[in-house]
């Protein structure tokens, strides 16, 4: 489980522990996520959650990642919630270069290249992938949107090359789910209003209802749901036949 500590990892990681798994969470912050896992730990009333570090980014270190993990046996399911958006920091060509470059790095590379390495490890059958797209890869939304469309592009991808060994890849893709990191300092109230207006349900999504999707992806009734994004975001787009 990558990005774990916080926000819909965080829940995601508790979810999956309710429902009887092991989980190891993965990201940069140690302290972050040895927090998290205490905390899932305690409610869980059992030692479930084992805490990595690594930059996704970097492929020497996700691939010394993988190695500590696959030591524990064969990896039953994955998921791949790292990611972010970054913030422009002046004008011209060479920024906007630099922030889809970036982009691109925070978002497909910690998803693919995790997704890569532990991909000979996956049980056979019946393992599970889930990445974790937006609904800004299905409206458009600058280098962010991009690359979570690209994250999409890679399930679809994956997903038809692994599917006789019984192994399923998926995406989800959340809308607006305010009570995140991901939103601090991004929105005051109105710009909060506006973007509710927008929702046909009339209300933000939870962390808890995004990890109900990865719950279901994850699970033993998602084995002839493969190559999909799962759009968990209050109708904001439409289903079009």
């Amino acid at each position: 489980m990558t990005g774990g500590g916080t926000g819909i990892g965080l829940a995601v990681t508790r979810r999956l522990v309710a429902d009887g798994a092991d989980v190891v969470v993965v990201g940069r912050r140690r302290d972050v996520l040895e927090r998290a896992a205490a905390e899932v730990d305690a409610a869980a009333g059992r030692s479930a959650v084992t805490v990595e570090t690594a930059d996704l980014r970097e492929p020497d270190e996700v691939a010394a990642l993988a190695g500590r993990v696959v030591e524990g046996g064969p990896v039953d399911a994955l998921v791949l919630n790292a990611g972010g958006m970054l913030e422009r920091e002046g004008d011209g060509l060479a920024e906007t270069a630099r922030l889809w470059t970036d982009e691109f790095r925070l978002n497909v590379l910690t998803t693919v290249l995790l997704g890569e390495a532990l991909l000979p490890h996956l049980t056979r059958p019946g393992g599970r992938v889930v990445a974790m797209s937006s609904v800004a890869a299905l409206r458009g939304a600058g280098s962010y949107g991009a690359a979570k469309a690209a994250i999409n592009s890679w399930v679809t991808g994956l997903a038809g090359s692994v599917a006789r060994d019984g192994i399923t890849v998926n995406a989800v893709a959340p809308g607006f789910v305010p009570d995140t990191e991901f939103w601090d300092g991004r929105l005051d109230d109105e710009q909060r209003r506006a973007r509710v207006a927008r929702i046909p349900a009339g209300r933000p999504g939870t962390v808890e209802e995004v990890a109900a999707a990865v719950a279901y992806l994850t699970g033993p009734d998602a084995g002839w749901t493969t190559g999909q994004v799962l759009a968990v975001h209050g109708g904001a787009v439409l289903a079009r036949l």
